[in-house]
């Protein structure tokens, strides 16, 4: 589904991704200096939605076309639109010279309330702390839940913990914890001027 206006050409940071499998056919462009419109077709209405919030709620622009082999289940189709995804994001951030690179959020809707705190630290680390008790948001079974949030650590290189601190409604926390994974990256992925570019790290580089 798109956003009532186009992503805006892209001007700031991009990335972009293409890839073509037996599993899947993939295209992902990212801009993490956007307003957060998107264009999101994934096959999957429930995950589809999830990025858009995404997108709205981090301002990166996402543009998301994947066609998946839905005929044999969803899981690959989940898989791949974290892991592109992350590796766009990845290249959109470069050399990450001057981000903030720590962000978290906690997020309440309704009854619930969760935390997501990550550091874009080219180290990969992911923590899951929430649980649903429906099979299935939507047609989108709720077990691939954790495992797009793990694949998209893993691509993108982030510390990433995701807690469930309270809440009944699978919806709510699965949408609060989107929210909360946007609105980190997004405190996360900005530049802080007064950093003057610098790499923030006292080695001078991240990851590894």
């Amino acid at each position: 589904m798109s956003e009532t206006s186009s992503p805006a050409p892209a001007t700031g940071r991009t990335g972009s991704v293409e890839r073509n499998t037996a599993e899947t056919a993939i295209a992902i462009t990212v801009n993490l200096d956007g307003t957060g419109t998107y264009d999101v077709s994934t096959g999957i209405g429930f995950l589809d939605h999830m990025v858009e919030q995404f997108s709205k709620h981090s301002l990166i622009d996402v543009s998301m076309k994947i066609d998946g082999d839905l005929h044999v289940d969803q899981h690959h189709t989940t898989e791949d639109s974290a892991i592109a995804l992350g590796q766009a994001i990845s290249e959109a951030l470069g050399d990450k010279a001057g981000i903030g690179r720590y962000g978290h959020a906690y997020s309440p809707m309704d009854e619930t309330l969760t935390r997501v705190a990550l550091d874009i630290s080219g180290r990969p680390y992911f923590i899951w702390n929430a649980k649903f008790t429906q099979e299935k948001l939507g047609e989108w079974d709720t077990e691939l839940i954790e495992h797009w949030f793990h694949s998209v650590s893993q691509s993108a290189g982030l510390t990433l913990h995701c807690e469930l601190l309270y809440g009944a409604n699978n919806h709510h926390i699965c949408e609060s914890l989107y929210k909360g994974f946007a609105r980190a990256m997004r405190i996360a992925v900005e530049r802080d001027p007064r950093k003057g570019g610098a790499i923030p790290s006292t080695k001078g580089q991240l990851g590894g």
